[in-house]
């Protein structure tokens, strides 16, 4: 279980190919804030896998699908009380099709619904709440081709204008796909009985081709949720160019895989880029970090943010740049176990992340071995900025 120290208990409900943005933005988000987050599955339990799928958006008339992450269940479906959650999270992809066939799952999402604490829905996780019961007479959206659905359901459909788009209907909150994650978790935390202090702050993202997919998506969602303005940039790119990413996955084997990602969009111009706007830095991991840690450019940014002593944030392989940059020398950081030579002969003292989730801080330094530990990450990241999620 997730945090013994958290006010508010929630539930993300999975299934197999459910989108991975869907599932893991949330789910790490909420950790990070505080909340103590229990995933399931019927028919799985706490350790077990869920495949996700990676949907994007392409040329063609409808997403694209590749193989995401395996996703951690961390509590067992049969074993769930329903009165001892205050949320559920319903994420989207093509887990819902059948788990709204499941009888157990239905009189789940009732137990919720008929209790009037929060849900939270994207994209095709809505066709749950239809097969419920949870839509008649209620404002929502969804991706567009659940509409058919839910207005049969008796829903008022509210046309997304965009894939971002959120409603807000009582205790249901419904987003139309993982675009929309900060203001549709934003909206789920304030249901929670949640308010943010602090969070007036300027983030900025070092990002490259092929950095690690939640590594970069994942902190930026949740800070954006938190209602911070963050922009994301990479060398020789502009403002809504695009990134591609890595999927790195722990699956066995005795280094980590590697799959394609979703696309990442970048949100500002790295020419002409005033960096002493920005509060913070967050250096994801992946590939991206080998080759940026060559450009000078680069090299020149994070020294002007450790020199300024801003929070810089970095984890899994983004410490190959924190290296490359000189520094390191007298810090005291982690980060993935293969990235240990360069952070030594940079200077710093070693510290072993054991296990992989373990992130530290020292002075305006936060590192980070891998994605697994995003919440410790994300939530130290917020205390060197002053940022607090109040339940």
């Amino acid at each position: 279980m997730a945090n013994s120290r958290a006010q508010r208990t929630v539930l993300i409900l999975c299934g197999d190919y459910m989108e991975d943005y869907e599932a893991m933005v949330p789910f790490q988000a909420l950790l990070a804030y505080g909340v103590s987050v229990d995933a399931v599955c019927p028919g799985k339990k706490a350790g077990d896998i869920c495949r996700t799928a990676i949907q994007q958006f392409s040329r063609h008339q409808t997403y694209s699908e590749l193989r995401g992450h395996n996703f951690t269940l961390n509590a067992t479906f049969d074993a769930i009380e329903v009165s001892k959650y205050d949320g559920l999270v319903i994420p989207g992809g093509r887990a819902p099709e059948y788990l709204a066939m499941n009888e157990s799952v239905i009189d789940l999402v009732n137990k919720f619904s008929n209790s009037g604490k929060p849900i939270a829905s994207i994209c095709h996780g809505q066709l749950i709440l239809a097969t419920a019961g949870s839509v008649k007479g209620r404002k929502c959206t969804a991706y567009p081709s659940v509409k058919p659905v839910l207005v049969a359901a008796g829903a008022h459909w509210v046309e997304p204008e965009t894939m971002a788009a959120c409603t807000l209907d009582g205790n249901l909150i419904t987003g139309a796909s993982y675009r929309g994650h900060p203001e549709y978790i934003q909206l789920f935390v304030k249901a929670l009985g949640g308010t943010v202090n602090g969070s007036d702050k300027r983030i900025l993202f070092l990002c490259g081709d092929y950095m690690e997919d939640y590594e970069v998506m994942v902190p930026f969602q949740s800070l954006q949720a938190l209602g911070c303005h963050v922009d994301a940039i990479c060398p020789k790119k502009a403002a809504h160019d695009k990134c591609p990413t890595a999927v790195h996955d722990f699956e066995g084997d005795q280094t980590y895989s590697e799959k394609p990602g979703h696309d990442f969009t970048l949100t500002a111009d790295f020419e002409g880029l005033d960096a002493s706007s920005y509060d913070a830095l967050v250096i994801p991991g992946g590939r991206a970090p080998e080759y940026l840690a060559l450009d000078e450019s680069v090299i020149k940014l994070v020294k002007e943010f450790m020199e300024a002593r801003k929070p810089v944030a970095s984890i899994c392989h983004g410490q190959q740049i924190l290296s490359a940059a000189g520094v390191l020398k007298g810090k005291k950081c982690t980060a993935y176990p293969a990235v240990k030579l360069n952070v030594v002969l940079a200077g710093a003292t070693w510290l072993e992340p054991d296990p992989i989730d373990r992130c530290f801080t020292d002075g305006n330094l936060v590192t980070g071995a891998a994605w697994p530990g995003h919440p410790e990450f994300i939530s130290q990241l917020m205390a060197l900025l002053g940022i607090q999620v109040l339940f």
